[in-house]
């Protein structure tokens, strides 16, 4: 039995994430610095990037702080809803057996 590799083809039968993969490779063994790390791999912690980096950590946790005190809200104004219906319902008088 023969193997017969699969490749990914589109619908014209190029080769074009193949290509994509070359052309990435060929630029980064010609240009190594694109591959470097970042000012925070290197540890600069008064570069602009590790500000901004940082700063988006803050918003991001900010977002979820926020929705986390939502949903805290909604629990509470479920419970205090609840509260109120029941006190509600306890000042009527269930009559057993109906008006007779």
């Amino acid at each position: 039995m023969d193997k017969v590799k699969k490749v990914a083809v589109d619908k014209e039968g190029s080769r074009r994430p193949v290509l994509f993969v070359v052309v990435a490779v060929l630029a980064i063994a010609v240009a190594p610095q694109l591959a470097e790390g970042c000012a925070v791999c290197y540890g600069d912690v008064d570069s602009p990037m590790t500000a901004g980096m940082n700063n988006g950590i803050l918003v991001l946790l900010a977002v979820i702080a926020a929705v986390q005190v939502g949903f805290v809200a909604l629990f509470l104004s479920i419970r205090q809803r609840a509260r109120r219906l029941r006190q509600q319902q306890d000042r009527y008088q269930v009559i057993q057996g109906g008006a007779g």
